[in-house]
């Protein structure tokens, strides 16, 4: 796969945040906002207004001339959406932009939040890939989470995803949850592969500040889970999914063949994107974006005309965005692109630096790619990119 790390190249990607959940989970840091149980897009005036400000944004966003490859819907829960609303949304991005044929579009959905007149209302509209955001099969390990469904909510919607035939469905897990036991992580796994998915997201967690679970615990404490239990279960991942027939394709991402996601790739690679709606990040001609976090400011941002008003990312930090991004796949990057965009002497620089990593087997050249070694190099991943970011940055 060839890759350019061109700052110029056309985006034919947009992200989509939806703002909205239920209620906050334990470790989330995103900028959402809570509408409670009893709301959602059909009875929410406050979900109505953002999706006209979310299309106010679209409507005045210059098209680059390339119509849409991929489209995600992120959140918050996207799936609290009208299936109107949703409607609404892509035709505004068709619109504006196009929507080239078979594009993929994604849709984090959750569990509990629509039923099969949603599910194939999305399909419907366009969506041809859905991210269930299940965490965990364990009742208890849920409601420690802060998550608002049950373990029953899990298998119930996953049959009205097969029942409407959305051709890629993926399931999201969280390893080293606060009391998890590696019992309970394998039973997990084995419960996903059981579902048949063609995609399965495993993400560490990673205790943020400003959350609950950053009042409450701190990394180390009990009952947090040692280090020496989340590496074995970022092993037991590894091994249980690779037998099962998924491809380990990025540090936290694995995929039956032929199901990885291509938005996703998009960042990895460092390719150029869109971004719509509250704290949504944007990487467009050279320029790496975020938009205001908070409902009212970023109102206030779409009605000023949505400027995006920040400088073209220096070529340095192309480089080290390039080398954090591309090192999380496992077929890492091309030396002969690297060598093309930032030249060969930086190539030669880069090889240097990771010399005693070369020596650990944690990072290898092979068929002209640098990549790190799965799974010690995706282990120890934080620990090559500091390394990288301190003697190039």
């Amino acid at each position: 796969m060839s890759q350019k790390f061109s700052v110029s190249e056309i985006a034919s990607s947009a992200y989509v945040h939806i703002p909205f959940c239920r209620r906050r989970c334990f470790y989330c840091d995103f900028p959402v906002s809570v509408v409670g149980d009893r709301l959602r897009g059909e009875t929410s005036g406050t979900i109505s207004q953002y999706v006209e400000v979310l299309c106010q944004e679209i409507a005045i966003t210059p098209p680059l001339g390339q119509p849409l490859k991929t489209i995600f819907f992120g959140g918050g829960t996207p799936s609290l959406l009208s299936i109107e609303q949703l409607q609404r949304i892509v035709t505004e991005l068709e619109k504006r932009f196009g929507i080239a044929s078979g594009a993929e579009i994604s849709m984090e959905i959750d569990p509990a939040t629509f039923d099969l007149a949603h599910i194939a209302g999305y399909r419907n509209v366009g969506v041809n890939r859905v991210s269930l955001g299940v965490q965990a099969f364990q009742s208890e390990l849920l409601q420690r989470a802060g998550r608002s469904h049950s373990v029953e909510d899990i298998f119930a919607d996953v049959e009205l995803i097969h029942q409407v035939e959305i051709p890629e469905f993926s399931l999201d897990l969280i390893s080293g949850l606060p009391h998890q036991s590696l019992d309970q992580w394998q039973d997990s796994l084995t419960k996903a592969i059981g579902l048949v998915p063609t995609h399965i997201s495993i993400y560490d967690l990673t205790i943020e500040p400003g959350t609950a679970f950053g009042r409450y615990y701190k990394p180390g404490d009990t009952p947090m889970p040692t280090d020496e239990a989340t590496v074995k279960m970022y092993q037991m991942g590894q091994q249980v999914l690779t037998s099962s027939g998924y491809e380990h394709y990025e540090i936290s991402n694995y995929a039956q063949p032929g199901h990885q996601c291509r938005h996703n790739r998009v960042y990895w690679e460092n390719r150029p994107y869109y971004g719509f709606g509250m704290g949504a990040a944007s990487y467009v001609q050279g320029k790496r974006f975020t938009r205001p976090r908070k409902t009212k400011e970023y109102y206030q941002w779409v009605q000023a005309g949505g400027v995006i008003d920040c400088d073209l990312t220096p070529p340095k930090e192309v480089l080290l965005e390039t080398l954090m991004l591309g090192l999380r796949l496992a077929e890492g990057l091309s030396l002969v692109a690297l060598a093309q965009a930032f030249g060969e002497e930086k190539v030669e620089d880069i090889c240097k630096c990771l010399r005693s990593y070369f020596e650990k087997g944690w990072v290898e050249v092979a068929d002209g790619r640098l990549r790190l070694i799965d799974p010690q190099g995706f282990l120890f991943s934080n620990v090559v990119l500091a390394h990288l970011f301190d003697k190039l940055g």
